[in-house]
């Protein structure tokens, strides 16, 4: 299956292509849902807590069901898991598409993240499995390139759509590409490649569902008043969660995520980093979105272009990546990603106001472009080469846990600041207005709870419609710019970790030649 001279499977690219197509289904459907939550928003005057969920709802799927379903098909087949999760994902779809309320799209974009839980962590084991060397490393920079690109290009094709269709077609497109997926991977994509024979630790994988929706869940209505104690009994679930995910695992004999191979360096600063890297770009991609329809008033076209820089740099920026991990090692090219990182967050919290040019917008997305094209690879590479390819699917997951639960758990928190920074200026705004004693309770409420509440209030009242969206505009912009704040911090001490603990490039391939003949035993 495999040609040892090139370290590559037979039909590599026809292999590799079917992969990554099967990536793609999950990163659009990742990225497509953020230009239409204005439009969703006012379909079902959407509170933004509701706005926050509809947005992390595929993420926290794909998150709380990526590590059980990798395990599963490093047991019972990836082949199948690919093609069952491609399958799945058409009627995931068909529902968002067509959802009649808010709760029910909500539901579909869940199934929809387990739909790509069943397929996307078994292409990056596969990629493992079947590919070694150099040829390993340029598959997952091709590969987390390519899913990277596409994350940043949805709002793109998302924009188009909308311009001429309602808010469900965003979530029907990648309808076609899945059951082209489909076709491809029963073609092309080899069966049984390295598969463990060990039983799956199903009460683990039940425990890491539980823990990883539990926690989003809390995070997201930690800010909204009245769901303070929804939010906290979330919080302890996944805290209990944990505690027993972890006792489960040291006693397990066949642990659904081996804790001898999590605690080696390379490995967990390495999940951590990614998380890091990839949540950032998720939550300031939902975030801008809204900041370029609301606040600058872009169309939904425009919105989706904007983010184009962040697209082209990143894939133009992956395979330079691929080099520098071989010639300067991890450490040096997960750096070189976070200070483009912060620079792009620093561009949007000082610049990115009421009269941003677009240059000014499309500095900031190139940085985050050249930020996660350096740093995307080093992250999965070494995730996958600190673990026997027998548990090939752990790293996977891990390595889509990245993306995943990073994208999840830094959006919801970048969301809820937004959330709380926008009711808190809205709030202060109407307490001191002259007409702040005509306002009704409700009145108010439909202000505080969304910019598309406000919109509708303005619809509603339009001699005051000029003041209210100034006002709304601005307690925007107070929300995101304590999110932005947030961002750069989380990505300031991820930098440290890389920098403080991670290992530099010969102690790191030291590490790792350790690492295999440990497994090799």
């Amino acid at each position: 299956m495999t040609t040892p001279h090139e370290g590559s499977p037979t039909r590599a690219p026809l292999v590799l292509a079917s992969l990554i197509l099967v990536a793609a289904v999950a990163n659009l459907n990742l990225a497509v849902a953020n230009v239409a939550l204005p439009d969703i928003g006012k379909a079902f005057d959407a509170t933004q807590t509701s706005l926050n969920l509809i947005a992390v709802g595929y993420s926290l799927g794909l998150a709380a069901s990526v590590l059980y379903l990798g395990a599963i098909g490093d047991r019972y087949g990836r082949k199948s898991m690919l093609m069952l999760g491609m399958a799945l994902s058409v009627p995931a779809s068909l529902v968002a598409g067509f959802a009649p309320n808010e709760e029910i799209l909500f539901l579909a974009r869940v199934v929809g993240g387990i739909s790509a839980g069943l397929a996307y962590p078994t292409t990056l084991a596969l990629i493992t499995a079947l590919w070694s060397g150099a040829a390993r490393t340029r598959a997952i920079a091709l590969w987390s390139a390519i899913g990277g690109g596409l994350t940043a290009l949805g709002p793109l094709v998302a924009g188009s759509l909308l311009e001429g269709f309602f808010w469900g077609s965003v979530f029907l497109v990648t309808i076609p590409l899945a059951l082209l997926a489909l076709g491809l991977t029963v073609v092309f994509v080899p069966s049984h490649v390295n598969e463990s024979t060990d039983p799956v630790d199903h009460l683990g994988g039940i425990v890491s569902v539980v823990l990883v929706g539990s926690l989003v869940v809390g995070i997201n209505f930690a800010p909204v008043d009245g769901m303070m104690t929804v939010a906290v009994s979330a919080l302890v679930l996944a805290a209990a969660a944990c505690v027993l995910f972890v006792l489960r695992q040291r006693r397990a004999r066949n642990p659904l995520f081996d804790l001898r191979v999590a605690r080696r360096r390379i490995f967990w600063v390495a999940a951590v980093a990614g998380i890091i890297v990839f949540g950032t770009l998720m939550g300031t991609m939902y975030i801008s979105q809204q900041y370029l329809q609301n606040v600058l008033g872009y169309s939904t076209l425009a919105a989706g272009s904007a983010a184009l820089p962040a697209a082209v740099v990143m894939v133009l920026v992956a395979p330079q990546s691929a080099k520098l991990v071989e010639s300067h090692g991890a450490r040096f090219t997960l750096l070189s990603g976070y200070v483009a990182i912060v620079l792009g967050l620093v561009v949007a919290l000082t610049m990115w106001d009421e009269d941003a040019h677009y240059w000014v917008i499309a500095l900031g997305f190139m940085f985050l472009g050249a930020g996660v094209g350096l740093a995307g690879t080093p992250a999965s590479h070494s995730l996958t080469g600190s673990v026997p390819v027998s548990r090939a699917g752990m790293a996977s997951g891990t390595a889509d846990l990245q993306r995943d639960l990073g994208g999840a758990i830094v959006q919801s928190i970048l969301g809820a600041l937004l959330t709380a920074g926008y009711t808190a200026s809205l709030a202060a705004t109407v307490a001191a207005s002259p007409q702040a004693a005509s306002v009704s309770e409700q009145t108010q409420a439909a202000l505080e709870k969304s910019f598309a509440g406000a919109a509708n209030i303005a619809q509603q009242y339009p001699q005051y419609a000029q003041q209210i969206i100034a006002a709304a505009r601005a307690a925007f912009l107070d929300g995101d710019s304590r999110a932005y704040a947030a961002a750069i911090g989380i990505v300031v001490i991820g930098a440290a970790l890389v920098f403080f603990v991670f290992p530099k490039r010969e102690a790191e391939r030291q590490l790792l030649a350790r690492y295999a003949a440990e497994d090799a035993k």
